[in-house]
């Protein structure tokens, strides 16, 4: 094997280490702000027509983390991933002007009782996801914490199966239109991901 051969095949084996290789972090911070860049492919953001939507993929171990609490018993970790496992976590924030999407309503009652209702609970009918191949992922549930205005954006957590997306290099999360006058909103994610997703090394 000549030397420029061996080259290109230690940056290809490099290159495959790099797209396999999950990222592991010492605290839940660091992981949160690994996945608070974009460039990271698990935070997307979008403005339409003055609102602010974003969509961020949660990783097993923050939940794991959320639950464990100071027992970091190696046991416990395991079955909590087991748990946790099982399902993928996705986090829709919308805002206007940096404020909760019912804070821009405050004035009309009508709609603001309507998006209420919405939001708690007829978001199953308006929130999508769907593989490459465009098959719909059954949504497993969805939590909807009422601020009250403490907030600066409307935050909603939704639950899916994860072995939905096995077998699909890709998901697309579709939000449709609230009554905003936005149209659909549209995010696009790399299966690859979620599949190597940033760990918590809980020692």
């Amino acid at each position: 094997m000549n030397t420029t051969t061996f080259r290109l095949l230690s940056i290809t084996l490099c290159t495959y280490l790099v797209g396999c290789t999950s990222n592991t972090f010492d605290t839940p911070e660091a992981m949160a702000e690994y996945i608070s860049d974009e460039q990271n492919g698990y935070l997307q953001s979008k403005n339409v027509k003055g609102y602010d939507f974003s969509l961020r993929y949660r990783p097993t171990d923050l939940l794991v983390e959320q639950e464990l609490g100071e027992n970091k018993d190696p046991k416990k970790v395991d079955s909590l991933r087991s748990k946790y496992g099982a399902y993928l976590y996705f986090n829709l924030s919308m805002s206007a002007n940096d404020k909760e999407l019912l804070s821009s309503m405050a004035g009309d009652r009508s709609r603001f009782g309507e998006m209420v209702n919405q939001l708690a609970f007829g978001m199953g009918d308006k929130v999508h996801l769907f593989t490459k191949e465009r098959d719909t992922i059954e949504m497993t549930d969805f939590i909807y914490p009422r601020m009250y205005g403490m907030s600066r954006s409307t935050d909603i957590m939704f639950v899916y199966p994860r072995e939905a997306i096995e077998k699909t290099e890709e998901i697309n999360f579709t939000v449709e239109d609230l009554d905003l006058y936005t149209g659909e909103v549209r995010f696009k994610m790399e299966t690859v991901k979620i599949k190597n997703q940033p760990k918590l090394s809980f020692r």
